[in-house]
């Protein structure tokens, strides 16, 4: 019997575009609050030299608009304005229950057919709403795909009184990603994306305080994130794993080996996991490009942002392959996906 061959138009990824917050602040600004902590020697909380941290007030709608605002300077005023599909993606949604996508289809002037809020995909959402925007596209036979990623938590959960001094606070930092997917013969095709659910750790991402309270309630604790040796070494076995085996599924897929890969971009955690990764795809550290010591731990914002500096300063260039892939939470989650850049359209 013959192979199936899809028929499905391919979705291709127009350009994208990043938001850094003003706000850059040194490492000695954690230095000057760090206390006894039994994890500050872990390996996963090495301190990147800058981090960025978003304004007092300043929301995940307001800095992802920002980044779309780059995209329309660049492109012209109505490069939006035939967008169907609004996904995004926000690390800490200031209002419960609602995201901020509504609020950002409107402020950029945008009448869609389908906006969807997408929380679970954590460090590796871009990829899972690459892989989204592109079932929606085609779904919907639309015309174009905006997803608007933002992390939000550095500069207001992380700089707390009660949580400033701890080991985990100087590695994540703020910004914002967004991304134009269309399915037209412009843009660097997306050649692959995985998406990869491990129920089973969910539970082990927990957010603690001291005093113990829920994170609705009332109360003195201030809410962070719940680390322990045992959790820390069950987070560095499953993403020193999954993240691999999702980037080698996808490199399997396109027919590439991965030490032959242009560049790979991952999520950013630690030093640890990057040397890690790459190690394990058989690539220097030239071809596995990060903003980890400017931007920190940027969550599902890393690999937009490494992308779009990569490409900025030329390590990215037109024909180059591009694979990525992350690993989300305490592992529930990863992802990987692959495009052949060919610019900016």
């Amino acid at each position: 019997m013959d192979a199936l061959v899809s028929t499905a138009p391919t979705l291709r990824l127009a350009d994208l575009a990043t938001y850094r917050p003003e706000n850059r602040v040194p490492a000695e600004f954690f230095a000057q609050y760090a206390e006894t902590d039994e994890l500050a020697g872990n390996v996963m909380f090495r301190s990147p030299s800058f981090r960025h941290h978003a304004a007092d007030g300043e929301t995940s709608a307001d800095m992802i608009v920002t980044a779309a605002k780059v995209l329309t300077d660049r492109h012209g005023s109505d490069y939006l304005a035939d967008v169907d599909v609004v996904l995004t993606h926000s690390q800490l949604p200031e209002v419960p229950v609602r995201g901020c996508v509504g609020e950002v289809a409107h402020r950029l002037g945008l009448r869609p057919q389908a906006v969807l809020d997408v929380h679970n995909g954590g460090c590796a959402a871009f990829i899972l709403l690459l892989e989204l925007a592109g079932d929606l596209l085609r779904a919907r036979g639309a015309r174009k795909a905006l997803i608007g990623l933002a992390q939000n938590s550095a500069g207001q959960i992380f700089v707390q009184e009660q949580v400033r001094g701890k080991a985990q606070a100087s590695i994540p930092g703020d910004g914002a990603a967004v991304a134009v997917l269309t399915l037209s013969d412009e843009g660097s095709p997306v050649l692959d994306t995985v998406c990869r659910s491990y129920g089973q750790y969910s539970a082990d991402m927990t957010a603690v305080s001291s005093p113990e309270r829920k994170y609705w309630e009332a109360g003195p604790g201030q809410i962070h994130v719940g680390f322990t040796e045992a959790k820390i070494a069950k987070v560095l076995a499953r993403g020193n794993r999954l993240v691999p085996e999702v980037a080698y599924e996808v490199a399997d897929h396109i027919g590439v080996k991965t030490a032959d890969l242009d560049a790979f971009i991952t999520n950013q955690p630690n030093r640890i996991f990057l040397r890690n990764w790459r190690d394990a795809l058989e690539l220097p550290e030239e071809r596995h490009p990060d903003t980890f010591d400017e931007c920190g731990n940027l969550f599902a914002v890393g690999i937009p942002m490494t992308l779009d500096a990569a490409v900025n300063d030329g390590r990215i260039t037109d024909g180059n392959v591009v694979l990525m892939a992350a690993f989300a939470h305490a592992g529930d989650f990863a992802a990987a996906g692959a495009v052949r850049w060919a610019g900016r359209s």
